[in-house]
Formats: structure tokens, sequence, C-alpha cells
């Protein structure tokens, strides 16, 4: 089978790093595991307790992944990090510490739930920044706190935002100056002290480094950067953070010089995506690999191979064509053969999706 392979000391050497680095910039983090759909074995391997002391919590917008976290670690603080389900209200409140929020009617519900737990459940509420996901929009702001805060079981720890994760919005120092304005003006007219200012996730990372965030922003939910090593404002690597931490390995099961161009009639019934050619391909050959994974494990645009010089041809649900050219290295050696592996480089979608996927085998180094 093709296999991910997770490099635990990089990714938790990330986390560590991050947590120091936020420590040193008096900035509260909670650690966003949703790229892993709470895969337990994942969760065992990274989330030991010398990475995960100095995190204020531990996210995911699944409550199963929720649920494994609680099971792997009960001490463990989570947050859910979408606005709940009303349906789900009960669940929530048992795996979740704290939830993200931006509807007074789910908010209600939560409040009832943690009635009948006898907890009190702790919320972030999410303002409209101009991303068009979720949050409160800003002329509701005022009434909508007023009636939370008469809520008996519910604790409203935080106001935040997310920017740059649909429109691709970028999280400007003005945008979040007007987050740090709105707390401000929600504590002195209530008298409430609103412990987080959530504007922060691995996009803002860069505004850190660069002086150009306001100070009152004091808690950032963070997935890629930990993972990944880079932050999504420029794709590029965030410091000493490692960029390789996963790697996707593919098994060549058939190889054979074939035509360029396919013979027949070509319909709208393939299922997959196909490489572009001309007339000038009619009679050509090139050798081609097959290799042991497909559509429903991985979107190929999503992986890069190591090779450069490997060209996609074509994919159906379970396999997929590349094309290899003439199989010889510059030396004029055969490179590849049955049986050999293909190696690429995946992106956090990637991740997210071979994980999921039954058919793909994981190794931890």
């Amino acid at each position: 089978m093709a296999e991910l392979i997770i490099q635990t000391k990089k990714i938790k050497d990330n986390i560590k790093f991050l947590s120091n680095y936020f420590d040193e910039h008096n900035i509260h983090w909670s650690l966003v595991t949703k790229v892993f759909s709470g895969d337990k074995e994942f969760l065992e391997n990274i989330l030991t307790d010398d990475v995960i002391e100095k995190i204020d919590s531990v996210g995911d917008s699944r409550l199963t992944s929720l649920k494994n976290l609680k099971a792997v670690n009960p001490k463990m603080k989570t947050i859910y990090i979408k606005p709940p389900a009303k349906i789900y209200a009960d669940e929530v409140v048992q795996y979740a510490d704290i939830s993200l929020n931006s509807s007074l009617s789910t908010i209600k519900i939560l409040n009832e739930a943690a009635r009948k737990a006898k907890k009190t459940h702790q919320i972030i509420i999410m303002i409209e920044l101009g991303e068009l996901r979720e949050g409160v929009q800003r002329s509701e702001i005022i009434s909508f706190y007023e009636k939370v805060f008469e809520l008996s079981n519910i604790e409203v720890i935080g106001i935040g935002s997310n920017l740059g994760c649909m429109y691709g919005v970028e999280p400007t120092y003005d945008k979040l100056l007007q987050l740090c304005l709105y707390k401000e003006l929600i504590s002195t007219k209530f008298n409430k002290v609103l412990k987080f200012i959530s504007g922060g996730t691995s996009i803002t990372l860069p505004l850190i480094e660069n002086k150009t965030i306001p100070k009152d922003i004091n808690h950032f939910r963070v997935g890629e950067a930990a993972f990944f090593g880079i932050s999504p404002l420029d794709n590029k690597k965030f410091k000493e953070l490692s960029v390789d931490t996963f790697e996707f390995s593919a098994n060549i099961i058939e190889l054979e010089e074939k035509k360029i161009v396919p013979d027949g009639v070509i319909s709208d019934a393939n299922i997959g995506h196909t490489a572009e050619y001309d007339d000038n391909d009619v009679g050509e050959t090139s050798i081609k690999a097959i290799l042991d994974f497909g559509l429903l494990d991985v979107d190929k645009e999503d992986i890069d191979a190591i090779d450069d010089e490997l060209d996609f041809v074509g994919v159906t649900s379970d396999m997929i064509v590349i094309d290899i050219g003439t199989n010889r290295n510059k030396e004029g050696k055969k490179k590849y053969s049955i049986g050999d592996k293909i190696r690429f480089k995946p992106n956090y979608m990637a991740v997210a999706r071979l994980l999921n996927s039954k058919f793909i085998d994981k190794r931890f180094l």
C-alpha cells in the first residue's frame, strides 16, 4: 500500500518552538489538530506531556476528534473551533471546554446543555471582519454580548475573528485593530473582562515578526504552521520551523512503454483528468508508471513529486498514471522498476485526505 510518512520529532519540535515563540510575545495559543481528523495514533505520538505543557488548548472542528483528544488525555483543555450545530450541544459541552460561536440561539442551547451537565461552558464570540465566514455582524455586537452575558452557564472569555480562510482577506493591522477596539468597547460598557482577543492563525504569524500586529491580540489558533512549518500568508517557512514533516510514498505496480495519445473515441465517461497532448504526439511513446493510489485517497493537485522530471498523465479512483520519460538518469542508468516507490511532498489538504483514507498506511518516524 501507499503510505504517509510522518516525521514525529520534527512536528514536536515545531510545536515546542511555537510555544516558546508565543510565550516570548505574551501570546496564548491553541494547537489546531483538524488536519489529523482525530487519528488516535497521531495524537498519542505527537501530543505527549512535554509537547502540550505550554499550549492553552488543543482544538478541532469535529466532535469525534475532540472525543479522541479527551480519550488520549482527559485533562487536556479542548476548543471546538467552529460554530456548533444546535443538535450536538450536549456533546459540545461534554467534549469541548471552549467553543467558538456566532449564533445567539445556539449559545442559548449550549447554556441549557451546560446547565444540565452542571458545567460552565466557555465561549469566544466570533466577529465578522470581511471574510464573510462565521461571525456576528459588527452592527449587532453590543446587543449580542448583552444577551449572552445574561446566560447562567456560559462564560464569555473572548472575542475573535477568522481571516484568510475562505476569500483570503488578509489579517492586516487595521483589521485586527478593529477587533481590539470592539473588545475595549464591550469591556467598558459591560464592565467585563475578556481574557482573549483571538485574532491570530498561521496566516498572522508574519505580522508578529514584522511588528505589525496590535499588541492586544493575545490568542492564536494555529495548525498549519505547527505541522507544516509555513505561514499561508506567503507559503514560506516561518523562522526555524521544519517544513519536511510529511512525505507520501506510492508503489509502482506497472511500468510499460505506451503511446502518448489514447486509441479510440474519448467520451466524458472517464472519472479522471488527463494530460494534454497534440497532433505531434500521435505515434510517439513514453514510459508510464501506474501507482497504487487514486482520487479516493488524494487529489493530485495537492502533492508534488520529489523527482521533478515526472509528469502526471491520468487518474482513476484507485490508481494514478505518471509519465517518467525515458526512465533513464543522466548517466543513462535505469531509474525505476516495478516495486520501486515514487515519493511526493504533500500539502495540508493532501495530508488531511490521506489520513482519512483507509487504503493508505501511516508510518511514524
